[in-house]
């Protein structure tokens, strides 16, 4: 069976879209629990890139590991 066994780095590229904000109106609760409207003017993206990156490796492990698993192990079920 073949596979990547010669310890070549794995590179991989990902790309993310801006997490878009709700510009409508909103009813929510404050933390004194009443009820109140919220409405968002322009854009107020949180920073996902910074959190993509360990979210992006920590996968690939898992995924990579999953394949290692079912390699040495194929009759191995979850």
């Amino acid at each position: 069976m073949g596979g990547m066994s010669d310890g070549s780095t794995i590179r991989i590229r990902a790309g993310f879209k801006p997490t878009p904000s709700i510009s409508k109106p909103q009813q929510t609760v404050n933390e004194a629990g009443e009820e109140i409207t919220i409405a968002i003017k322009g854009r107020h993206d949180p920073t996902v890139v910074e959190r993509a990156n360990v979210v992006v490796e920590a996968m690939t492990a898992l995924t990579v590991l999953d394949a290692m698993l079912r390699i040495s192990a194929p009759d191995w079920t979850m």
